[in-house]
């Protein structure tokens, strides 16, 4: 993929109109990042872009700007068309309300109107939306089928497609909802595709759905400069005393814990309870009004962690989030980048925190080879992989050892086991 340099610039600069600049003015948008100095010249020509950007990176704006640039000169609603002529696919239901909320308040001056589309709730509201006939619509795949196969949406006047981050769709197994919506599409539409990373699948997706498009990398680091993250090993059925640990050492703020699954997301948030800590839960298994709930009391603060699953944190932007917490790692590697991409945002430093037992080793190499570091370990006096659970670990004892990938040596704890395979 070409690297696309983005020198600085100002909106005005990149060819966004005059309404658009004074509403980012008005909004605090001082000067555009690197994706988005890349990114909206090569969307506002209505050419095809395949795009790779870290996490919170300003990825949202980067195509969000540029449509609605595009679509905001069709002020007469009696001859717009019945169907929306932007469509947003996201893999979460979060996703999806956070990027209608960007669109909605960029697009307020320019007049255009947005719906969001996603499960796990009544289809009253979306309907009342759609018959509005908004302009851009912000769906998950899933639930957009539904309303296709109902014929309460026409994509037939779609200009511009947006699938956001393609990596996470592939994960979740999307890629036949992607292709059933796409080809209800016209073909002669501007196709974007955002992604954090570039696995194969979604580097194959982008040949198939785009045309000749152009290419911006500005995720040659994976991981943000602003977040630090250290690894502590840990014994597997020490991990929720650890984690109490790290999160009153963690100066004060909040913190998003990720589990692998919805059990065990249960059983931490309980432990949390337990010792008094504000805490909420969300996960695939939980209600959406549930999940509003928890994810409100986050951003408002009411709740100091959230513990949550990979899908369920999909989408999360909390201005300043200062800690993020592997409480397990990932399945795939992939998913380390997003997680940790929910702190060290807009240039703010964040902390990330990875509690490692013995079995998740090849885990830990996978992540370290794909963010092309190694990730420094260390160890809490009292918690390491060996420890017996009786032993007392004092308040502040934590002891560094070199990076396993670093020129100090080749340190690991325990010896490297045999890969499963399924």
């Amino acid at each position: 993929m070409s690297i696309v340099p983005a020198a600085p610039s100002t909106f005005a600069d990149l060819g966004l109109s005059p309404v658009l600049c004074h509403a980012l003015v008005r909004l605090g948008y001082a000067q555009p990042t690197p994706v988005q100095a890349a990114s909206i010249p090569i969307v506002l020509t209505g050419r095809d872009l395949f795009a790779r950007a870290q996490t919170g990176t300003g990825k949202t704006a980067a195509f969000a700007l540029p449509m609605i640039d595009r679509l905001h000169a069709a002020t007469d609603r009696a001859a717009r068309p019945r169907g929306p002529r932007g469509l947003v696919l996201v893999p979460t239901r979060e996703l999806a309300v956070q990027v209608d909320r960007a669109v909605a308040r960029y697009g307020a001056t320019a007049r255009v109107r947005t719906a969001v589309i996603f499960g796990g709730v009544s289809m009253v509201h979306q309907l009342r939306a759609l018959a509005q006939r908004p302009d851009i619509v912000v769906a998950t795949p899933g639930r957009l089928i539904d309303h296709v196969q109902r014929r309460s949406i026409d994509l037939s006047a779609v200009e511009i497609l947006v699938v956001d981050e393609a990596d996470r769709m592939m994960d979740v197994g999307f890629l036949p909802a992607i292709r059933r919506l796409t080809a209800a599409l016209p073909k002669d539409r501007q196709t974007l595709l955002f992604s954090a990373t570039l696995p194969r699948d979604v580097v194959a997706l982008a040949a198939d759905m785009t045309r000749s498009p152009e290419h911006v990398d500005v995720g040659e680091k994976m991981v943000a400069p602003t977040v630090t993250h250290h690894v502590h090993p840990v014994a597997d059925h020490r991990k929720p005393d650890l984690l109490a640990r790290v999160l009153a050492q963690a100066p004060v703020g909040q913190a998003l814990v990720f589990c692998r699954t919805k059990r065990g997301s249960d059983r931490v948030g309980r432990h949390l309870d337990g010792l008094g800590i504000a805490t909420s839960v969300i996960h695939g298994n939980k209600s959406q009004s549930a999940r509003t709930r928890a994810l409100d009391g986050f951003r408002t603060g009411r709740v100091r962690v959230l513990v949550a699953t990979d899908i369920a944190a999909r989408g999360l932007d909390i201005a300043q989030l200062p800690l993020v917490v592997n409480y397990d790692l990932p399945m795939v590697a992939q998913d380390y980048v997003h997680r940790i991409g929910r702190t060290g945002r807009a240039g703010v430093t964040g902390r990330a925190v990875s509690l490692v037992g013995p079995n998740d080793r090849d885990m830990l190499s996978d992540i370290e080879r794909l963010v092309r570091t190694g990730i420094e370990r260390v160890s809490v006096e009292g918690f390491e992989a060996g420890a017996e659970q009786a032993r007392p670990a004092p308040p502040t004892a934590f002891r560094r050892h070199s990076s396993p990938r670093g020129p100090a040596g080749r340190r690991r704890f325990g010896a490297r086991p045999a890969r499963r395979h399924a």
